[in-house]
């Protein structure tokens, strides 16, 4: 359960919110917690006609708007953007295999995306924007990692450079609930009976709970100020004790493309710029 802070209540009271990607795993996740603060309307804006017929099914909530539409439809975006305080992105092509595959798009919708909301922001006079990003951009191998560094990098020009409204991002690891990841896959293969695919014995990854991730993101909107890149302490978990949970029958299937064997949250340079606190690094732009 996400819990409910004076703090952060006080930054959402009376504030119209925009959630871009608002209807996937993390994004419909949020728009349910920032529902319980006193914000005024919650706008969702995803291209996933379904996911936004189901999240109105499981939210009755007047403050709610469900908004059909693309990041890379700057009419779209304008019209959904107007008035909103608060920016919340967390659309993106995030899948390493399907983003390989179909670099226009990814590279599209990743960085020219992020470029698009950063521009209607700046003209519809919003109050802040966070950019939710990943560890993938540490030190990335991928183009899913490479564009979202590259979406950090202009959140963080855009909150040195621009005036008039506060840009951060946060970089959070893998969360456990979320569609398409490793829990999913082996959830199916358990139940058809199948071993479960391992890539390799001694991969290690960063994992939060949905409600941690939700908590980081809300936690870091209070202290939003110029283009600071905000990163969790997360636990790292090899992968296969991860597994042993779920079935002691493996299989291992190699490496993708660009996956690395332990991924990192924050670089060695990027320590350089950072301060580090209880639970998380502030990663500040060098420049």
């Amino acid at each position: 359960m996400v819990k409910i802070s004076p703090k952060i209540s006080k930054e959402l009271k009376g504030k119209n919110i925009l959630v871009t990607g608002g209807a996937g795993s993390i994004g419909s996740h949020l728009v349910k917690s920032l529902l319980k603060y006193p914000i005024r309307t919650v706008r969702v804006l995803d291209i996933d006609e379904h996911a936004l017929f189901k999240l109105k099914r499981a939210i009755s909530d007047k403050r709610l708007r469900l908004l059909l539409g693309s990041i890379l439809d700057k009419d779209r975006i304008e019209m959904a953007g107007e008035k909103v305080d608060i920016v919340f992105h967390t659309a993106a092509v995030k899948n390493i295999e399907i983003s390989e595959f179909n670099p226009i798009e990814t590279i599209d919708t990743n960085i020219n995306g992020t470029v698009n909301l950063i521009k209607m922001a700046m003209k519809n006079k919003s109050k802040k924007f966070l950019n939710i990003s990943t560890d993938k951009a540490a030190e990335s191998s991928t183009l899913y990692g490479t564009t979202k560094k590259l979406g950090e990098t202009l959140t963080s020009w855009a909150g040195t450079h621009l005036h008039g409204i506060k840009f951060a991002s946060t970089r959070l690891g893998n969360i456990v609930e979320t569609r398409g990841n490793v829990f999913e896959v082996w959830d199916e293969e358990k139940k058809d009976g199948k071993s479960l695919s391992i890539t390799d014995l001694n991969m290690q990854r960063y994992f939060f709970s949905i409600d941690e991730a939700v908590d980081f993101i809300l936690m870091c909107l209070p202290i939003i100020n110029k283009g600071e890149i905000f990163v969790p302490k997360m636990p790292s978990y090899k992968i296969k004790d991860l597994a042993m949970k779920v079935s002691k029958n493996h299989k291992i299937i190699g490496k993708r493309t660009g996956e690395k064997i332990k991924e990192i949250l924050i670089t060695d340079e990027e320590k350089k710029f950072a301060t580090e606190k209880n639970n998380m690094w502030i990663i500040k732009p060098s420049k």
